[in-house]
């Protein structure tokens, strides 16, 4: 009777054990982080390493007027524009004497403020001094958050792009004027002076636009 009595409290301590674990492990899971919605307006400057190649950006975020402009200083480079509205319409210019600019029309507008919903929790990792929560969204990108003040901190495109949040000014709105692409670049030209389509791309991935291959789309 005594064995018995043993063994069947060996296999309730046991029970109790597991169910213990499997209590936390989902209360784990429904206890972790989501990331912070973006502010619907901020100004941030962006530090940009892609294999070497160093940029700074002076990123405007505008949802409510539906527009974003990313004003991207490559290392001893041209300053380009690169201004993107909510209907798809992009333009990347310059504002020397040369005068470039190339249009585009793309199907997405720009990223929703809760374009991370969905994404993977991967846990906690310090990142540039910040003790970040991580999360992956669709083997895109990893996205760094500052676990005290929720800021970004640091995300990284899957080509290795690596984006350093410098600044980040929630409520920063940059004045309508400055959002006016230059009249060049809607003046029809017999030879046009188009900006690299090798600049536009790779820039605008490290930032914004190249979160459309995430498939989300505006509501």
């Amino acid at each position: 009777m005594s064995s018995f009595s043993t063994t069947t409290t060996i296999y309730t301590l046991l029970l109790l054990l597991l169910l213990a674990a499997a209590s936390s492990s989902l209360t784990a899971a429904a206890e972790s982080p989501k990331p912070t919605p973006w502010p619907l307006q901020f100004h941030s400057i962006l530090f940009v390493n892609f294999s070497g190649s160093l940029s700074l950006i002076d990123l405007w975020y505008d949802w409510p007027k539906g527009r974003n402009f990313n004003i991207i200083q490559s290392q001893l480079g041209e300053l380009l524009y690169d201004l993107e509205w909510n209907n798809g319409t992009s333009f990347f210019y310059t504002l020397d004497s040369n005068k470039k600019c190339r249009s585009a029309q793309l199907e997405v507008g720009i990223l929703r403020p809760n374009w991370l919903d969905g994404a993977v929790y991967l846990g906690q990792e310090s990142v540039d001094g910040f003790l970040c929560n991580v999360w992956q969204k669709v083997d895109f990108i990893w996205y760094y958050e500052d676990v005290v003040t929720k800021r970004p901190v640091h995300w990284v495109f899957y080509t290795g792009r690596s984006i350093h949040v410098m600044t980040f000014e929630v409520g920063a709105v940059l004045e309508d004027a400055k959002w006016q692409a230059p009249i060049y670049c809607f003046e029809k030209k017999d030879t046009q002076t188009d900006i690299d389509v090798g600049y536009s791309e790779p820039q605008t991935e490290g930032v914004l636009r190249g979160s459309m291959q995430l498939s989300i789309h505006r509501s």
